[in-house]
């Protein structure tokens, strides 16, 4: 008999969170007969079931709520709202005694008439003018299913978890032994059988997420039911799967969401009309799958948030330095909603409106590895995105060590790694706290031997520095001894004792049994003292603004030296065979199908095959011999020029090793028929967006000293470097040179330059100079 017990509160507890969407959804469309079917159905069933267990409270309930949708199955009652809000209480309170059953708890019984009475009054109540939310959700055929206890889940679950831990572990015995190939291929099977079985798994965890929707009709509908608001409710992607787990964690986050979206997001019916808005806010929450992630969006058409007014009141609590809020752009003024304390709320309801709320919102979403993002447009609405994991067991995870000690670091939370010695790292001390300088972005540094009071690495230059992202926070690094391997690792709860640490988001097992701590990004900033609000630590020069890194292709020469070239040059790479290379015409060229390419980087032909680099300038071609592609590294500095103008513009510091850059000016000047001679250090602004200028001009005019600028028409400058003939140079322009893409001019009155004349760019470069 308990089984059967359980097995009926189970299944009246599993339907009735479905049943009060399905009730909005009826109230929104009174006509839709088989959803009126459906819930009479499930009244009959409850009513039916309670008399067989002798369950009398439940059962004087649902006869009267089978009563009800009785007289308007058949004409004598209509589905008016005070009917509907009656169904509606009366489900509540079944699901209320229902639970009181299973928990032992009691329930007085003279709650009940009330309800009772409300479902037999026959009389219509006047309807109130609130547009009930609907949700576009539509019956489905029902699937087979088979109940299982959730222990059962997880011990099935623990049992993969050992079981990839040990395929692990075997994987690298066979990567450090000598294995013959038909072990290796048993492996292969074995290790292919254990991913799948540990996905098919998994999946038993998953749950539709339409069970996490399923409240969102009721609430949308009380809630502008209270705050008196036509609201419209449009959800999708209720077969989205997720982990149980998951869905748990992020229903008081979204549940915030969407109270917020509809207290003080969507507008009252007489402020949408004189926006020009229809009556009635719509309010969309969907979800999608991307990847291992799941992306759920709250999107509402409402008034958006005020960017400005969240600046005022962060200025005004003193959340934000008045030197930090002159130079926040209009999404980091929006991501101040996040700030504890900080509310856009004219007044404090029973809502919303005390700025608390939206800060514990994201401290939930990141504490299982999601990102919270916000898109507003004032006056026309406002967008959240959740993108949370699949599953909290299983996560990729890069191991590390510090102190002798293994720890992991989630990848998703990984935004690059770099060691401290190398050319593109600088560690200063500011005062007690540590800067790293990557790549002239500067960055707090967190020693995190010295967090956990483990002893110093022996070789500071020898440490690793990971560039962490914690979810929609800034950027800060974090120093250890050595980085080890990328791994898929099984997650678990640390002990309590562990988790208070703060640092730390969970425990596993290396491959070889010894346990591993996951480090909480978060949680490490937090100890350090680091605010994640501040993006990164930047120098800015207002009279200069700071270049972006450009990405360069590092190879080595047929002679072994290393060079590169912008990245963005190189067409492709290609093999060449040294029959396709002849000298004719008095220099090496190529033969590559039916094009003959200039041939660089070497003076004879070559005895054995080559790689080939095929550098454009948008125009012309020239092909460049290499021995390797080393790698593509992101340089933003300036190189200490050549001494002598040719092949090499200059040289650089690129990860401890210096590195010549390629001239490409001089490059496709020497095989237009230019002379490349006389070049002489001399400032100047380019155009935007113009590959010729960004990638082959600019390098000429900064070894001639010239500081480059790219803007537009407004843009002060003393020499404008000007190509397109049919607009106007800037109006405050100095100098102006014109550049023309044929060999010769026009006519006797063009001025312009050969875009290829080194020679007589440089000579107007220097007068332009001169005249500054």
């Amino acid at each position: 008999m308990d089984d059967l017990l359980n097995e009926f509160i189970a299944e009246t507890s599993e339907m009735l969170g479905a049943l009060g969407g399905a009730i909005v959804a009826w109230e929104g469309a009174p006509d839709d007969r088989p959803r009126l079917d459906e819930i009479f159905r499930f009244v009959h069933t409850v009513k039916g079931n309670s008399g067989f267990f002798d369950l009398p409270r439940i059962t004087a309930l649902s006869h009267a709520a089978e009563d009800a949708l009785a007289a308007v199955r058949s004409g004598k009652r209509q589905a008016d709202h005070a009917l509907v809000s009656a169904v509606l209480a009366a489900i509540d309170r079944l699901g209320e005694l229902v639970h009181a059953i299973e928990t032992g708890e009691a329930l007085a019984s003279a709650d009940d008439e009330p309800l009772i009475e409300a479902l037999s009054r026959e009389e219509p109540a006047p309807q109130a003018e609130v547009q009930h939310a609907t949700a576009s959700t539509a019956p489905r055929a029902a699937v087979r299913t088979i109940r299982l206890p959730v222990d059962l889940l997880d011990r099935m679950m623990s049992g993969i978890s050992d079981l990839v831990l040990a395929r692990n572990a075997l994987a690298r015995r066979l990567r450090d032994g000598a294995a013959d190939a038909e072990i290796a291929a048993c492996f292969e099977r074995v290790s292919g059988t254990v991913a799948d079985l540990r996905d098919a798994i998994t999946r038993t965890r998953m749950q539709r997420i339409e069970n996490l929707f399923a409240a969102l009709p009721r609430m949308v509908r009380d809630l502008g039911t209270e705050t008196g608001k036509k609201v419209a409710l449009e959800i999708d992607g209720g077969d989205v799967e997720l982990d149980r787990e998951m869905i748990e964690m992020i229903r008081d986050p979204l549940t915030h969401i969407v109270r917020n979206a509809i207290d003080h997001g969507i507008e009252s019916a007489e402020d949408r009309r004189r926006a020009g808005k229809a009556e009635g806010g719509h309010l969309t929450v969907s979800a999608r799958q991307a990847g291992n992630q799941i992306l759920i969006e709250i999107s509402d058409d409402g008034r958006g948030i005020d960017g400005d007014r969240l600046l005022e009141k962060a200025l005004a609590t003193g959340t934000l330095p008045a030197e930090a809020a002159a130079h926040l752009t209009p999404a980091q003024k929006t991501a101040l909603i996040f700030e504890a304390g900080l509310s856009t709320a004219a007044a404090v309801t029973n809502l919303s409106g005390r700025g608390v709320g939206m800060d514990v919102v994201r401290a939930n979403v990141e504490r299982i590895g999601g990102i919270v993002e916000v898109d507003s447009r004032f006056g026309e609405g406002v967008t959240f995105t959740l993108r949370v994991p699949l599953t909290l067991t299983i996560i990729p995870a890069l191991t590390v060590r510090v102190a002798g000690q293994a720890f992991a670091i989630p990848r998703s939370a990984i935004e690059e790694i770099v060691r401290v010695k190398g050319g593109a790292v600088r560690v200063e001390r500011l005062g007690r706290a540590a800067v790293a300088t990557v790549r002239d972005r500067r960055l707090p540094l967190v020693d995190f031997a010295e967090i956990i009071a483990a002893p110093p690495a022996a070789d500071p230059e020898e440490r690793m520095l990971v560039v962490l992202k914690p979810a929609g926070g800034g950027l800060y690094a974090l120093a250890v001894d050595a980085v080890q391997d990328h791994e898929e690792l099984v997650v678990k709860p640390a002990a309590p004792a562990v988790m208070a640490a703060g640092l730390y988001a969970g425990t596993t097992l290396a491959d070889d049994g010894r346990p591993v701590l996951l480090l909480d990004p978060p949680g490490i900033a937090a100890r350090a003292g680091i605010s994640l609000a501040r993006k990164e630590i930047e120098e800015t020069d207002s009279a200069a603004p700071a270049r972006a890194a450009t990405p360069f292709l590092l190879f080595r020469t047929l002679a072994g030296v290393l060079r590169m070239v912008e990245a963005s040059a190189a067409q492709r790479i290609e093999e060449v065979p040294p029959e396709a290379i002849a000298s004719t015409a008095g220099r090496l060229r190529v033969a590559l199908g039916e094009a003959i390419l200039p041939l660089e980087g070497c003076t004879e032909k070559p005895d054995g095959q080559i790689r080939l680099l095929r550098l454009t300038d948008g125009a012309a071609e020239v092909g460049y011999a290499v021995r390797e592609i080393v790698d593509i590294v992101p340089f933003a500095g300036t190189p200490i020029p050549a001494s002598t103008p040719g092949e090499i513009r200059g040289v650089a510091l690129v990860e401890a090793e210096q590195v010549e850059l390629l001239d490409l000016h001089w490059l496709f000047a020497r095989n237009a028929g230019v002379a490349a001679e006389g070049i002489r250090r001399p400032i100047c602004l380019l155009p935007a967006e113009d590959p010729f200028l960004e990638t082959i001009l600019r390098p000429l005019v900064e070894s001639a000293g010239y500081e480059v600028r790219t803007g537009g028409p407004d843009d002060e400058a003393d020499v404008v470097i000007h190509t397109d003939a049919a607009t106007p140079p800037p109006a405050n322009a100095g100098r102006v040179l014109r550049l023309r893409a044929a060999a010769e001019p026009e006519g006797e009155g063009d001025d312009s330059i050969h875009r290829y004349d080194r020679d007589g760019l440089l000579r107007a470069l220097t007068e332009g100079r001169k005249r500054a």
